[in-house]
C-alpha cells in the first residue's frame, strides 16, 4: 500500500528524528554519520534561529510560496525575504557538510519534512488566519510542497549517490488536525476539524508523487496509524511511550502489511534522561517493544528487521554530548532487537 518504494531492509538499525543542538553544521554532520552507520539523518539545527526551525526549514522548500516570521509566528507573503533566504541558505549549509561526511556512502539516509497538516496548522494567510481554515489553501500548499520536496530529493541523490534515500513527513499536528483541537490564529476558538478521508487523500496524493520510501512521524499522541497507511506510508515514526493497548491491533496490522515501525524509545533530553533506565540499560529501554511484539504473536526473529529505534523525539532541547549519547543508546538498543528479540 506504499507509493512503490518500501522501506529499505535494514537490519539491527537505528536512526535519529531530525534536530540536533547547536548551530554547528559539520558537528551534526559529524555526529549524525558517525553514531548511525545504517541509517544516518539529514540534522537539523533550530537553535540557529527563524528558517532553520521545522516550520520555516521546510517553508523554504515550498514552491511559489514563501513565507516570512511575523510576531504571530509564520505567514505567506507575495514573494521571499530575508526569512526564505535564511533558509535555503542554511538548508545549503547543511547538505554540504553532509556531503563532506558521507564520501563514498552506500546506503540508506534519511532527510526530513514538515508534512502538509502541520504546515497547514501552523502558517497563516496573508489575512491572518491559518491556511488550514481553507481547503484551497491546503490543497495548493500541498501540491507547492510536493514538487519542492521532488526538487530536494534530487538534489540530495546528486549530492551522495550512493544514498537510498528515505523522505521522514513531520506531522506532529495531524493528530489535532483530525480532532479539530487546532486553534484559530487569534487563539481564542479552535479550527473545525479536517473530514479524515480528505486528509489520507491529501497525504497519499503527496506521498504517490515522491520517489522515495516516505515515513511519518508524529510524537504526539493518537497518531492515526490505520490513516497513514492507507496513505501509502512506508513507516510510520512514533514515541513509543505514547502508545495505548487500544492502537495494539492497528500497529499490528501495520507489521503485518509491510510498514516500518520506527520505535522512539530513548529519552530525548538529558533530563528525561536522568529518570530513565535507558542510559545504563539501552537493552531494557526496548522492553516494552518485546513485550508488545510477543503480545501480536509475530516472529522474534523479525523483530530487528520490522522495527527500528529513534530517540522519542528530535534532540534539539538535549546537550550536545547527551545528544551523541542519545543516538548511541539507539544504536546499542537496536542491536538488543537483533541479539536478544525474546
Amino acid at each position: 500500500m506504499s507509493n512503490g518504494h518500501p522501506f529499505p531492509d535494514l537490519h539491527g538499525a537505528a536512526t535519529g528524528v531530525g534536530s540536533l543542538p547547536g548551530t554547528d553544521a559539520r558537528e551534526a554532520a559529524k555526529t549524525s554519520t558517525g553514531a548511525l552507520e545504517h541509517l544516518p539523518f539529514l540534522p537539523e539545527l533550530p537553535a540557529r534561529g527563524p528558517g532553520a526551525d521545522m516550520i520555516g526549514r521546510s517553508a523554504g522548500l515550498l514552491v511559489e510560496l514563501f513565507a516570512q516570521t511575523e510576531p504571530s509566528g509564520w505567514r505567506f507573503t507575495d514573494r521571499p525575504g530575508r526569512d526564505t533566504r535564511r533558509a535555503h541558505s542554511w538548508l545549503g549549509e547543511d547538505l554540504d557538510a553532509l556531503e563532506e561526511f558521507t564520501q563514498g556512502y552506500q546506503g540508506a539516509l534519511k532527510v526530513q519534512a514538515v508534512g502538509p497538516w502541520t504546515l497547514a496548522a501552523s502558517i497563516e494567510l496573508k489575512h491572518g488566519e491559518k491556511a488550514l481554515a481553507d481547503p484551497g489553501a491546503c490543497r495548493d500548499l500541498a501540491g507547492s510542497l510536493a514538487e519542492g520536496l521532488r526538487r530536494h530529493l534530487a538534489d540530495v541523490r546528486k549530492r551522495i549517490p550512493g544514498a537510498e534515500v528515505v523522505l521522514q513527513l513531520d506531522e506532529p499536528s495531524l493528530p489535532a488536525v483530525l480532532a479539530g483541537s487546532v486553534k484559530t490564529a487569534s487563539g481564542f476558538q479552535r479550527l473545525r476539524a479536517v473530514d479524515r478521508q480528505i486528509a489520507e487523500e491529501n497525504l497519499r496524493e503527496l506521498i504517490r508523487g515522491l520517489d522515495a520510501p516516505v515515513v511519518v512521524h508524529s510524537c504526539a499522541p493518537q497518531v492515526p496509524i490505520p490513516l497513514l497507511r492507507r496513505a501509502g506510508v512506508a513507516g510510520i515514526s512514533l514515541d513509543f511511550s505514547l502508545l495505548t493497548e487500544r492502537e495494539d491491533d492497528d500497529l499490528g496490522e501495520a507489521v503485518e502489511g509491510g510498514t516500518a515501525i520506527l520505535a522512539g524509545v530513548v529519552p530525548a533530553t538529558d533530563r528525561a534522561a536522568a529518570q530513565s533506565k535507558a542510559v545504563s540499560d539501552p537493552a531494557g529501554s526496548v522492553q516494552g517493544v518485546r513485550t508488545l511484539w510477543r503480545r501480536l504473536g509475530f516472529a522474534p526473529e523479525l523483530l530487528g528487521r520490522r522495527v527500528l529505534v529513534t530517540p522519542a523525539c528530535g534532540l534539539a532541547g538535549a546537550s550536545p554530548s547527551y545528544a551523541r549519547q542519545a543516538l548511541s543508546l539507539s544504536v546499542r538498543a537496536a542491536q538488543s532487537l537483533v541479539d536478544n528479540p525474546e
